[in-house]
């Protein structure tokens, strides 16, 4: 090889290392640059979060965190300025706050923030009474959340508690009910005030008994939400709700007088005796064996305590409803039932399965041994 070849292969070498270093030297720049805006924001977080820093919140934000907000995490950002909205003087200062914010963090890589914004201004709304403006927001949001694989429960958290917000001011229980449901889903429990816990599990409560569609809320029952109802003034609500599960009429006799408690439970009385009339009639079927669901009229009347003549209606809302499967004989005043909709078991209806299944059990036994018996030889072969 002549010096000139050598000569350029050398100046080459010098100028890719050249390169590679001063590459080296931006990516070390970079990281650590990164890493201080990182750990400011979750300084910001945490101040943020204190008591004693809600003088300052707004002030700090529009004075100071704001000549920053691009270079730190937006989700993050949006958590500093949701705090600081909530100092607003009032409700129509903190909607032109939180539109300014969801507006500034609706980019291609922060879609998941922009949720976090939006779904918080369409609570302001909803507190405005401007429910057509929040329906809108939450629909935006709604689509949004669609094209993500997955994004931080907080973002879903707070979608779904305003929608379910939503739902409860519109009347439509049975949609808060699914929505609150999803929302406790993505809560830690111990992270909401006992305050907050009793107020879902009675509004949850409220809205599984007067829902028209709701007929099995045992994922209610089962919920540890509804705990907080235990040794408070509405614990009569709780017990409410396993009566209806079990279709105790007796119960729920009792149990009315706290019906007026609640303006929503009074209007919808007569509602209400029908569904536990309908929880009655389920439980009594499922309690018996598949081969004894033909019931009389006045069988069913004398088990369930539904009045005589109000048994043909009940069986026929029970099966346009869905609860039950079968047909009803009116000239022989039957109803032949062949199936029931399942429903969550108390520590009685377990053991009332555990009996069913031992019968079945032995039932299965006899015929092994009436089979082999008349079967003899041919059966052993």
């Amino acid at each position: 090889m002549d010096n000139a070849k050598v000569s350029k292969a050398l100046q080459g070498a010098r100028e890719k290392s050249h390169d590679d270093l001063q590459h080296y030297f931006l990516s070390f720049e970079d990281y650590w640059e990164r890493k201080l805006w990182h750990e400011l924001t979750d300084i910001l977080v945490e101040y943020y979060h204190e008591e004693e820093s809600k003088p300052q919140r707004i002030e700090l934000y529009e004075g100071f965190v704001k000549a920053f907000a691009d270079k730190i995490n937006q989700l993050k950002l949006v958590v500093i300025g949701l705090q600081a909205a909530g100092q607003c003087k009032d409700d129509k200062t903190r909607l032109d706050f939180l539109a300014t914010l969801a507006k500034r963090v609706n980019k291609p890589t922060s879609q998941d923030a922009y949720v976090l914004a939006l779904s918080r201004t369409a609570s302001v709304r909803l507190s405005l009474s401007d429910k057509t403006g929040a329906r809108t927001d939450l629909d935006t949001c709604e689509k949004t959340l669609e094209n993500f694989d997955s994004v931080e429960n907080v973002v879903h958290a707070s979608f779904y508690r305003v929608s379910a917000d939503y739902y409860q001011q519109s009347h439509s229980f049975a949609s808060y009910y699914r929505t609150m449901l999803l929302y406790l889903a993505c809560v830690d429990l111990a992270t909401l005030a006992p305050k907050d816990r009793q107020r879902i599990a009675y509004d949850l409560s409220i809205a599984a008994l007067v829902s028209e569609t709701i007929y099995n809320f045992g994922e209610l029952l089962l919920h540890p939400i509804l705990e907080s109802l235990a040794k408070t003034e509405h614990d009569w609500l709780r017990d409410l709700l396993f009566a209806f599960n079990r279709g105790d009429l007796h119960a729920y006799q009792i149990l009315q007088t706290h019906l007026r408690a609640n303006s929503l439970l009074q209007t919808h009385q007569t509602f209400l005796y029908q569904k536990i009339s309908l929880a009655a009639l389920t439980q009594l079927v499922f309690s018996r064996s598949p081969q004894d669901r033909a019931m009389t009229f006045t069988t069913i009347s004398e088990e369930t305590k539904v009045q005589p003549d109000e048994i043909e209606h009940l069986i026929m809302k029970a099966l346009s409803l869905g609860l039950l499967r079968g047909s009803i004989d009116q000239v022989e005043e039957v109803a032949r039932i062949t199936w029931v909709q399942p429903k969550v078991l108390e520590r009685g209806g377990i053991e009332a399965m555990r009996e069913r299944l031992r019968e079945w059990d032995a039932g299965v036994e006899r015929l092994g041994h009436y089979v082999e018996g008349v079967g003899k030889e041919v059966w052993a072969a």
